[in-house]
């Protein structure tokens, strides 16, 4: 195939789709939810492709296309996701849910965090049917990945039947460590969240009368998150944690060193201003290769202006463990709840939502095609390295479809995954077209 695909951008689909608020975490956008999954059929129909909505148990639908000449070539799966995460920060330049373009740049919440990859399969998969290569490509769009997919496994059992004939399943939803260097999962990091909650009293109590000897559930939950986890260096110290944690292979390891990864890029792109660690090889293992214990917040007491000196009655701690292929949520969650329990019996661990990590393939035809894919649409091969984030879809249908699941993804950090100012650009989406019709050809 000679590298070519459409160079009119698609701004029309992109603006219909970014303009739609479909903010998954909020019950408010239901409607809008719901609104970009009509959108969305439109737009694959005016493609030529098929779309319809399949049902869910209580959920929002899952969007399933079909763009066919040839329905005896093998069907190819391309997974995204069109719901959105919130865009309440004070830091947007402009409003982010109306689509702004800045020569070769998108800006909006969901450009690159996934409507604009989804849009460039999309379009990679038109540019292959215009070049003569037999197609037979499925679109599954889901409209609750940012909430870790909640319906999306009573969807895929209920539609199995349709959906399994499958031969491979692409997802576009991860992001390249830097621009000009490709680099392409075979792992996923998965996510078991979950909160600790104390109360000792019925009230708030006067420190004065009853400090010292009154419990403080503050104190009591600071004391046990700062065992279960060291502060500066984030080792875990749960016994048996690291049980099921796989050693790097060297060939793995070699992977990631020719990644791209430099530190300094690291901090820019995040915006991060100290580490702790600079080594970037110790980098790379942390977020890529090793399991993590956070803690996002902790609620309770007075947090007004000055001090008000009362003991809280109680308190909740927020936190989540990222788990590395072969740990498990429910295995993790007991092992975190029965060391709280050794410590404080009476305190609750409430289990929050559960994702677990997948582990993927780097050699055969179809990682060869990935690589094939990514040189024909970029001019360079891509670095085999892992996620350090989750997908919760991603376990779920290997789970059920059975089938091997590659990862195309095309986001650069500097288009900011979950942060103001959300972009995508045209190299990216231009080449990702090349990549999804070289893929197809491939395959």
């Amino acid at each position: 195939m000679a590298h070519a695909c459409s160079t009119v951008k698609p701004a029309v689909s992109s603006k219909t789709l970014v303009e739609i608020p479909s903010v998954s975490a909020d019950p408010d956008r239901m409607h809008d939810v719901l609104r970009v999954a009509e959108a969305a059929c439109q737009i694959l129909r005016a493609h030529g492709a098929t779309a319809e909505l399949l049902d869910t148990e209580g959920g929002p639908p899952i969007i399933l296309g079909t763009l066919a000449n040839d329905s005896r070539a093998p069907t190819l799966t391309v997974y995204n996701h069109l719901d959105v995460q919130p865009a309440n920060e004070p830091e947007w330049k402009s409003d982010p849910f109306v689509l702004k373009v800045d020569g070769d740049v998108y800006s909006g919440r969901g450009s690159t965090d996934d409507k604009g990859p989804a849009l460039t399969a999309l379009y990679g998969a038109l540019a292959a049917r215009e070049m003569g290569v037999d197609t037979n490509v499925r679109f599954l769009w889901e409209l609750e990945e940012e909430i870790g997919s909640p319906h999306f496994r009573s969807g895929l059992n209920r539609h199995r039947a349709r959906l399994a004939d499958t031969r491979s399943i692409v997802v576009s939803d991860t992001v390249w460590l830097t621009r000009g260097k490709p680099s392409t999962p075979t792992g996923l990091r998965g996510l078991q969240s979950f909160s600790l909650h104390l109360e000792t009293a019925d009230h708030d109590l006067h420190s004065g009368l009853v400090g010292g000897a009154a419990r403080n559930p503050l104190t009591e939950l600071a004391g046990v998150v700062a065992e279960m986890v060291d502060a500066y260096s984030g080792r875990v110290k749960i016994p048996g944690f690291y049980e099921d944690v796989e050693e790097l292979s060297d060939a793995e390891a070699a992977e990631f060193a020719r990644a791209g990864f430099t530190t300094e890029t690291f901090k820019k792109d995040h915006q991060i201003s100290a580490l702790r660690t600079d080594d970037p090889e110790e980098i790379m293992r942390r977020i890529w290769a090793e399991p993590t214990l956070e803690v996002h917040g902790f609620v309770g007491g007075y947090v007004g202006p000055g001090i008000k000196s009362a003991v809280p009655a109680r308190a909740e701690a927020k936190l989540s463990c990222r788990m590395v292929p072969r740990m498990r949520g429910a295995r993790t969650l007991a092992l975190v709840e029965a060391f709280v329990k050794q410590r404080i019996p009476d305190v609750r661990v409430v289990a929050e939502s559960t994702l677990e990590p997948y582990r993927g393939i780097a050699a055969g035809p179809l990682a060869d095609a990935i690589r094939d894919a990514y040189e024909f649409g970029f001019g360079t091969r891509p670095a085999f390295t892992r996620e350090g984030a989750s997908i919760g879809a991603v376990p779920t249908m290997s789970e059920i479809l059975q089938r091997p699941i590659l990862f195309l993804g095309l986001s650069l950090p500097e288009h900011g995954y979950h942060a103001p100012n959300e972009c995508y650009d045209w190299t990216q989406a231009s080449g990702g077209m090349a990549a999804f019709a070289r893929y197809i050809e491939r395959t």
